[in-house]
């Protein structure tokens, strides 16, 4: 059985191996012992209520309860850019028209923005290809909504959630050819990583100052504004179906687009529902659920296929032992959930 929970500081060596698995773009889960330990502390500092509102911040493992096997990562920022300018691209749009010559242009500018501080973010989610099967997918992906139902006071009213952009068959991001590398003059991976660590100095530093035009780019980095990674579809394709959408925010190194919404909005938010165990029942139907416990440090969540009245639902004693509840405790139960990205790739 496939378990979401808190990561934990004995996690680390498997949190790093599937970070080795990741490739280029993932700019929150860098293959760094020590960077992954520290955000291992923090999270654990943040759910025991120590850490302060700017590095409050959750990472979640799947582990597979038959063999201890971590095959998932996820991770959930409570509020960006209240330390560290959390910068995006704007994508709006400039019409320039004269009457005189009767022409009418249309042209679309990307301005560097400020429009997400504050908000809660998704981002490290990052599934190994041996567990890519069985709703996994949508398992580890929606655990943090049901997280975030449970404890929305955690968190501030909005959500957004940074896309990997588009990488061509080199591995190579057009965008980044034809703005970043010019400006910064150090290849992705190193302004990725920089910017993982935390030291964002260079990029208010060396940054265009003005507006860019997108007509001046090459068609190549024209094309990949707002393109999301084939790896990453899936992922995006969950999200949306959870409430969050393009907004025209992008991602300034390689222009993935940034999902965003209401946190109210969230499907799990409006649709989950707390309900008793009832009865520690074998039968299963054909009601798909994901079912959380209502415990914030050893919060957990789980996939079933269970019985339920509305008010109650009925559990085996292996699940309910997974998520370490009893007849009579309650559950947050997510009633009809996709079972999306399951065996494609998923990771952003």
């Amino acid at each position: 059985m496939m378990v979401v929970r808190n990561a934990r500081q004995s996690d680390l060596e498997a949190v790093l191996s599937l970070a080795n698995e990741t490739g280029p773009g993932l700019t929150t889960l860098k293959p760094d012992r020590a960077a992954l330990g520290a955000r291992i502390d923090r999270a654990l500092r943040t759910v025991r209520g120590e850490a302060k509102l700017f590095e409050q911040g959750y990472l979640f493992v799947m582990e597979d309860s038959t063999n201890g096997d971590i095959v998932g990562v996820c991770g959930l920022e409570a509020s960006v850019g209240l330390e560290l300018p959390f910068y995006n691209y704007r994508v709006s749009t400039v019409v320039h028209a004269s009457k005189e010559l009767n022409v009418w242009s249309r042209t679309s500018l990307l301005t560097i923005s400020h429009d997400l501080t504050g908000y809660a973010e998704l981002c490290s989610l990052f599934l190994s290809p041996r567990a890519r099967a069985s709703g996994a997918g949508g398992l580890l992906s929606r655990s943090r909504f049901m997280f975030i139902a449970q404890f929305q006071e955690r968190f501030p009213q909005r959500i957004c959630a940074e896309m990997r952009g588009y990488f061509d068959e080199h591995g190579e991001s057009p965008f980044w050819r034809a703005l970043g590398s010019h400006f910064y003059q150090i290849d992705f991976n190193a302004a990725d990583y920089l910017s993982a660590q935390g030291k964002k100095a260079f990029i208010a530093e060396l940054m265009p100052r003005h507006p860019v035009y997108v007509q001046l780019l090459p068609e190549a980095a024209q094309a990949s504004i707002g393109v999301t990674h084939a790896d990453t579809l899936p992922a995006r394709r969950m999200l949306e179906s959870e409430g969050l959408r393009y907004e025209n925010h992008v991602d300034i190194f390689d222009a993935g687009p940034v999902l965003e919404c209401h946190v109210s909005d969230l499907r799990t938010v409006r649709a989950s529902r707390v309900l008793r165990v009832g009865a520690v029942d074998e039968d299963t139907s054909e009601l798909r659920c994901l079912v959380s416990n209502l415990a914030l440090v050893e919060f957990r969540v789980i996939a079933v296929s269970a019985r339920t009245d509305g008010s109650s639902i009925a559990l085996s004693a292996a699940q309910a032992a997974a998520l370490n509840v009893s007849l009579g405790g309650e559950v947050r139960v997510l009633a009809q959930a996709t079972p999306a990205a399951t065996a494609a790739g998923l990771h952003s």
